[in-house]
């Protein structure tokens, strides 16, 4: 389980970096995107975060 919770870090921190290369050609004002892509950018931390403090607990013995 644990290595499982490590792929979905890996991906979402490699999905992150996708998408923070591709607001590069994207107006920052458009659409109010940059502040939806500030929250979500936020709420992908906080997932991470607790999924590495998990990361313990779902280690088998």
């Amino acid at each position: 389980m644990a290595e499982q919770v490590d792929r979905i870090i890996e991906d979402l921190d490699q999905s992150m970096k996708r998408l923070r290369e591709a607001m590069r050609d994207i107006p920052i004002r458009r659409g109010s995107f940059k502040k939806t892509h500030d929250n979500l950018a936020r709420d992908v931390a906080q997932v991470v975060t607790m999924l590495d403090a998990a990361r313990p607990v779902l280690r088998k013995n």
